[in-house]
């Protein structure tokens, strides 16, 4: 473990012989960089900014750097928090915070504090060889109601068209949730995974495959099937190498991708996205039963694994 630097920002540094993971306290406690250092492959996107700006509270989100992997929680959409009717920002509120910091035997311990809602977010980040390791604790402060939220790892990755979705084999069918897709159709279309075929041609496509930068587009798709197993990953099918997430799929039962094809200012990446909750916008999640929700003085508790490997 090591202080440093990231494009003008304090950064702390977890590495060990396989892995060096990069992360910016002051911006959201992103995870800026992971790079396997045995394959030599910086697999979070990196925006062409030379320098980071730090977003002020409630910033929108595509106005500020997109790349790494930032917390987004307690919705993904901007939307009215269901029990009062106050805003949640684009994307969440905890991207746009800067975090505490406590390092404890190896242990990054973050932690932040809604200015708005009576929630206190922690997580606690540990490297084990090629494993990755996030543990989040929610506390609702509030001693009288549920808090309910959606959480996912927004996690930006590189990607080329040697790219392959890996997804756990009972999940089948999804449904486009993308105002702006080319090959899915309207929001709640329904498609068989992995081979479907585009409302842009025609043809026959293959959803678990990345199409080249030059597509210009974005996908953005839910499984319908929820997680058994809590496994997900990608495949770079030329170098062989693998980044696989592992999650407790009782927690976290639902998986969305997002696929920036050229689409969004010309940015080229995906994300595999578990998520506790669906679609996106944390008032219709509640509206149809499926947010995550802590108990009033309770706290609630999930993890998430980010591991290398490969041939």
């Amino acid at each position: 473990m090591r202080n440093g630097t990231f494009k003008g920002l304090n950064s702390i540094i977890l590495e060990n012989e396989y892995m060096e993971a990069v992360f910016l306290p002051e911006y959201g406690g992103k995870l800026a960089s992971l790079i396997d250092k045995k394959r030599n492959k910086e697999w979070l996107f990196q925006a062409k900014e030379e320098k980071l700006e730090i977003p002020e509270y409630g910033a929108d989100f595509s106005a500020y750097d997109s790349s790494g992997f930032d917390d987004v929680f307690p919705s993904i959409d901007r939307c009215l928090y269901p029990e009062n009717g106050k805003v949640i920002p684009d994307h969440g509120e905890v991207w746009a915070l800067p975090w505490e910091l406590k390092v404890e035997e190896g242990t990054l311990i973050f932690q932040v504090k809604s200015p708005v809602f009576p929630y206190t977010l922690k997580k606690e980040i540990t490297l084990d060889e090629k494993r990755l390791q996030f543990n989040y604790t929610v506390l609702n402060k509030d001693k009288e109601n549920p808090f309910y939220y959606i959480w996912t790892p927004h996690a930006l990755l590189n990607c080329s068209t040697s790219t392959e979705l890996m997804t756990e084999e009972h999940m089948k069918t999804i449904m486009s949730v993308e105002h702006a897709t080319e090959h899915l159709g309207e929001w709640g279309t329904i498609h068989p995974y992995p081979l479907t075929h585009s409302y842009k041609t025609g043809k026959v496509m293959d959803l678990s495959k990345v199409e080249p930068a030059t597509a210009g587009n974005c996908e953005k798709f839910y499984f319908m099937e929820r997680a058994k197993e809590g496994k997900c990953g990608v495949r770079d099918n030329e170098s062989g190498s693998v980044l696989m997430y592992d999650y407790p799929h009782d927690k976290i039962p639902y998986l969305a991708v997002w696929k920036t094809q050229g689409g969004y200012r010309g940015d080229y990446n995906i994300a595999l996205e578990p998520c506790t909750g669906v679609y996106d916008n944390l008032y219709v999640a509640h509206a149809i039963k499926k947010a995550s929700s802590v108990e009033p003085g309770s706290k609630s508790s999930w993890s998430f694994g980010m591991i290398v490997g490969g041939e």
